[in-house]
């Protein structure tokens, strides 16, 4: 773009008077005529020389005074140091106008300076990177080409949580679900977690996984780290300072920046199981998973969980909410694994054509009901569609889940089904998922 700066000239034109004695007569009496021409020259110089200048100064003098009077800061001076007056006139206003230009130099340096910013990423990095850790899985794989098992290798991150050797990570950072009809990756054979500058290996063993969350715990034998400061997720606004620390590529305490992008994004991944995730655009690559993703008071607010890539993309990463991290790791350190409410019911949603289609209703029609399960003792059966749960309508079964996860394991819910075109409802006692 060009920038095209019109100039505007002004001609100032100065119209300089002369005075000029002009004749207009001649007289016969020489004595007359040489007097009087002088008398009236005298009176012209003495106005020209004399009056016009002294009142143009005085006027010049009341123009500038005034001026200046009329400016605080000038009028102050002139007042308290020239003639030694106190002025009290406008003491209110000339506050209020240095206040003013005072608040907006302020604002204006807070917004330019970049140095608060880069204190906070640097003391933010020192705080957190003690307590992240890199981790090394290595899996057994049997391919239908080989009878002889090979092994693989994964890398990702983790979060101390406390100080005696806990460790949080991602459940597919241990857990490979990868496997094709070519070959197959079994449970982790060997985990080896890499502290912050420290060299030294230390074997890893899995203390509980939960599949739902893609959270992990694991262990090492090791007391006196530093654990991190785990904040409050639900405090997350959007826009805020944003830190993810991890080891992607196997590059050890990697720390990146951004903003939260968004909170309570709900994403689905390709088994149909959905997120609610914190997204941010500080970059999260391969072996950040398990790592933190951090405020600017250095504390963790959630668990780096993935990214959006592909062309066109980018800037997109998630981090699972640590509120929500936190539940779950007491669990898997306290029972190995997460107690959940239970119904035994496999479902598939119906929305509002398949209703159409199938003449059904809008709703989760249940495929099959476990032996000896909830369902079955609360006499559910293959073919009802469920409508509501508690009474709150459901039509896909994330909806009805999380309505069954805000309870606890013993408690009876309310289920309304359609059954053979009849609605009926069903009280159901929440066992424990096995």
């Amino acid at each position: 773009m060009e920038n095209k700066e019109n100039q505007n000239q002004e001609n100032t034109f100065t119209k300089d008077s002369e005075f000029k004695t002009v004749k207009t007569g001649v007289s016969t009496s020489s004595t007359f005529s040489e007097k009087k021409p002088k008398k009236k020259k005298q009176k012209s110089q003495i106005g020209t020389r004399v009056v016009l200048p002294f009142f143009s100064g005085v006027l010049g003098t009341v123009l500038v005074l005034g001026t200046c009077l009329y400016v605080p800061p000038i009028r102050n001076y002139i007042t308290t140091e020239m003639l030694g007056v106190e002025d009290n006139t406008s003491e209110e206003s000339t506050t209020s106008l240095s206040d003013f230009f005072n608040n907006s130099s302020s604002e204006n340096r807070n917004l330019v300076s970049l140095s608060s910013l880069s204190e906070t990423g640097i003391s933010v990095a020192n705080k957190v990177q003690p307590s992240i850790v890199g981790i090394t899985v290595e899996y057994a794989v049997n391919s239908v080409f080989s009878s002889a098992s090979s092994t693989a290798s994964a890398e990702g991150s983790g979060i101390i949580i406390r100080e005696d050797g806990y460790i949080l990570t991602n459940n597919h950072v241990v857990n490979s679900s990868s496997s094709s009809s070519f070959y197959e990756v079994g449970d982790a054979s060997k985990v080896t977690v890499y502290l912050h500058n420290d060299e030294t290996p230390y074997e890893g063993t899995i203390v509980g996984t939960d599949e739902q969350t893609d959270l992990a715990v694991i262990k090492i034998e090791k007391t006196g780290l530093t654990a991190a400061e785990l904040g409050d997720s639900d405090a997350v606004q959007v826009g805020e300072f944003a830190m993810a620390i991890g080891n992607p590529l196997g590059m050890e305490s990697s720390v990146t920046s951004g903003v939260i992008s968004a909170v309570n994004r709900e994403i689905t991944d390709t088994d149909g199981t959905t997120y609610t995730l914190i997204q941010t655009d500080a970059a999260i690559n391969s072996g950040n998973s398990g790592g933190a993703l951090v405020n600017s008071d250095g504390q963790v607010i959630g668990v780096n969980f993935l990214k959006v890539s592909g062309t066109g993309v980018e800037g997109l990463g998630f981090a699972i909410p640590i509120n929500d991290a936190k539940e779950i790791a007491e669990q898997l350190i306290q029972y190995n694994k997460v107690k959940r409410p239970y119904m035994g019911i496999s479902g598939i949603d119906i929305d509002s054509d398949d209703a159409r289609r199938y003449s059904l209703v809008e709703g989760i029609y249940v495929r099959s009901v476990e032996d000896f399960s909830a369902a079955q003792k609360a006499d559910i059966r293959i073919g009802d569609v469920i409508i509501e749960m508690d009474g709150q309508k459901v039509t896909n079964m994330n909806e009805l889940n999380a309505l069954k996860n805000a309870h606890q394991i013993g408690d009876e819910v309310t289920l309304k089904v359609n059954r053979s075109g009849k609605e009926i409802e069903i009280k159901l006692t929440l066992g424990e998922q096995p």
